[in-house]
């Protein structure tokens, strides 16, 4: 039992390293970047231990670092990844597509072929009367009724 405490004493690099490697592995499974700061603390510990600092120093050392990883480091780099394309689906996607009148429409009702299809749709202006092949434009989607504009307004 005396040789692995000795071998640990003389070796403590690697149980800093060791542990930076389980925590970036078990990030894998987290993805929350959190357990990946740790890891940088341990990683920090295990060179300290390396160069020769006391246990104090490793100690002081690896939470400086993963404290400071996850206040500097995490918070850019969650928003990062968290920023993309927005994604419309639904009704909301078809808000500012061209449609062509194919009846009449007014404030009252009539009907739009967009994306092929036949939509029930009423004027933006309720004073305006659309007519028949007329381009349009959808301005919302108000339950099942496209509410259209014309495209040259």
């Amino acid at each position: 039992m005396n040789d692995f405490w000795q071998w640990w004493g003389d070796n403590s690099w690697a149980a800093w390293a060791t542990g930076g490697v389980l925590l970036a592995a078990a990030e894998l499974v987290s993805l929350d970047l959190v357990l990946l700061m740790l890891a940088s603390g341990a990683f920090a510990g295990a060179i300290g231990d390396g160069l020769g600092a006391p246990l104090a120093v490793n100690i002081g050392l690896a939470v400086v670092v993963a404290v400071s990883m996850l206040g500097l480091v995490r918070p850019p780099m969650m928003r990062k990844l968290h920023r993309g394309a927005h994604l419309e689906d639904g009704a909301r996607a078809l808000v500012g597509t061209d449609a062509v009148v194919t009846t009449a429409v007014s404030r009252d009702g009539g009907q739009v072929r967009m994306h092929g299809e036949i939509w029930t749709a009423r004027s933006y202006d309720e004073t305006a009367v659309l007519e028949p092949g007329t381009r349009v434009q959808v301005f919302e989607i108000d339950g099942a009724t496209a509410v259209v504009y014309p495209h040259d307004m």
